[in-house]
C-alpha cells in the first residue's frame, strides 16, 4: 500500500512573502496622524508592510504644517533631560525649552 506524499510536513507554501512584515501599530497611527494634518488619502496598500509604510511616512511628513511648537523639544526628550539634571544636580538652560536641537545638544553633552 503507497501512501501520498501531497498532505504532511513537505506542503510547499504557494506564497513567498515570509520575509514581509506587518507594519506596527506606531507606524500605522502616525501615518494617519500625517494623513489627516496634511489632509491627504492613506492608501490601503501603504499599511500592508514595514517597508511600505515606512516609505509612505518619509515621502508625507514633510507635507505636515510647521507650527510655532514645531521646533519644542518632545515631552520625552524633556523627561530624559530633567532626569539627566537630577542625576548631575544642575539646571537646564530655558533656552533648551524653546528649540529640539539646543535641548539634545545639551543632552549629547551631559550623557
Amino acid at each position: 500500500m503507497q501512501q501520498s506524499h501531497s498532505d504532511g510536513p513537505n506542503i510547499v507554501s504557494s506564497s513567498n512573502d515570509y520575509h514581509v512584515l506587518p507594519a506596527t501599530e506606531k507606524q500605522i497611527y502616525f501615518a494617519q496622524q500625517i494623513a489627516k494634518r496634511a489632509n491627504i488619502n492613506l492608501p490601503a496598500d501603504a499599511l500592508t508592510d514595514r517597508q511600505q509604510i515606512s516609505r509612505w511616512i518619509e515621502t508625507h511628513k514633510s507635507t505636515v504644517p510647521t507650527t510655532r511648537f514645531s521646533n519644542y523639544p518632545s515631552s520625552k526628550q524633556v523627561g530624559f533631560a530633567e532626569r539627566i539634571a537630577r542625576i548631575k544636580r544642575r539646571d537646564i538652560p530655558r533656552e533648551c525649552f524653546q528649540d529640539r536641537g539646543i535641548m539634545s545638544k545639551w543632552i549629547d553633552s551631559n550623557v
